[in-house]
């Protein structure tokens, strides 16, 4: 059901059109994390710059966007840089199969029941918000290709650098 909406509303809607826009609060959010169950959420990094990525193993960009989102943040995290990857599967022995072709060392959450979504009103999938240290949508990132990753890297590194 969550993967029938988000396909229709990627066809219907705009950037424009989102609920969540940059300069905006993040809306925040706790969910369980894959594996320990334990809560999690945005609040736990604040002061950090958080890549909040919206995924699923239907996803076909998110076959190379997690690996790759993995290497940015393995790279960058010292300097004060995290991913929350939120999966958003209905049945979550997809998520753990997929992870284990495209493994990650970065937080996964889990939001079966699409809860999250509804509050950042995604377009499609995968979508990511680039959350800077004072909790502020600074990009919207739709879609994903490879050719993305240097402009990425780039508006991390410049939030990275800011007070």
């Amino acid at each position: 059901m969550l993967r029938s909406l988000l396909l229709a509303a990627s066809l219907g809607l705009s950037s424009a059109a989102m609920a969540v826009g940059v300069g905006e609060k993040a809306p925040s959010f706790s969910l369980p994390t894959l594996g320990s169950g334990q809560s999690m959420g945005l609040s736990k990094y604040k002061g950090r710059v958080v890549y909040v990525d919206f995924w699923a193993s239907w996803c076909g960009p998110c076959r190379e966007s997690l690996p790759m989102l993995n290497e940015l943040r393995n790279e960058l995290k010292r300097k004060g840089f995290e991913v929350l990857a939120i999966n958003l599967d209905e049945n979550t022995d997809d998520a753990k199969a997929f992870l284990k072709q495209f493994p990650v060392s970065y937080p996964v959450l889990l939001d079966p029941e699409g809860r999250i979504p509804e509050k950042y009103e995604l377009p499609g999938m995968p979508t990511s918000f680039m959350i800077d240290k004072k909790g502020n949508v600074a990009k919207i990132h739709v879609g994903f290709k490879a050719a993305d990753m240097p402009q990425i890297r780039k508006d991390v590194i410049k939030l990275l650098k800011q007070r």
